[in-house]
């Protein structure tokens, strides 16, 4: 369980193809206090520390989990949003975030409004019922408020703003159009859509 609130951006130094993908992650966490077996989010994605040294993680990407998520992240050099598991008595600064893409979007646009910097993006339709005006959303694992919402012929369309604490400690700032994002669903609205499927 997560909160969307990012804590360190890290690197991916390797990526090495074995059975499943087996990113070595560069951090400034303090691994001593990293148990293996312990859950990062990285850029929205739960991951199991499988390894670990003084200053980077280990990770292993089934092919199932490549498939659900954005291309382009689990690649050498790549820049990711992490986030340690929350701990009982922690503050939930976001909104709760399990780790679990629910869609791959796409991002449409990007343009400066006064210091923030408004995004749109188009999202598979197979979330749309989900994304609400006001409602919270995650995209590559930060925790964000959807500001419009707009239905269209392959999806739909969402807007958020990025005000600029939250784009200096994430790769946010980084997106530009026709980059893949990850998506999760606020859980409230997946159970409760979820409970509306078995209804009918």
């Amino acid at each position: 369980m997560f909160t969307g609130i990012i804590t360190d951006v890290g690197q991916v130094r390797s990526a090495e193809q074995r059975g499943d993908l087996r990113l070595v992650i560069g951090c400034r966490y303090d691994m001593a206090g990293v148990d293996l077996g312990a859950s990062i989010s990285c850029s929205g994605v739960c991951l199991t520390v499988v390894d670990k040294g003084e200053d980077w993680f280990a990770v292993d990407l089934s092919a199932e989990t490549l498939r659900r998520t954005a291309g382009g992240l689990w690649q050498e050099g790549a820049r990711l949003n992490l986030e340690r598991s929350l701990r009982v008595g922690d503050e939930l600064g976001g909104h709760i975030v399990t780790g679990h893409v629910d869609g791959i979007g796409t991002i449409e646009g990007a343009a400066d409004v006064g210091d923030s910097t408004r995004l749109t993006i188009i999202a598979p339709p197979e979330i749309e019922q989900y994304i609400a005006a006001k409602g919270s959303i995650a995209l590559d694992g930060v925790s964000l408020t959807v500001n419009e919402v707009e239905p269209i012929s392959d999806g739909v369309r969402f807007a958020i703003n990025i005000i600029p604490h939250t784009a200096q400690q994430t790769t946010l700032h980084a997106l530009a159009p026709g980059r893949p994002v990850n998506i999760e669903i606020d859980i409230l609205a997946r159970y409760i859509g979820r409970m509306m499927e078995l209804r009918r």
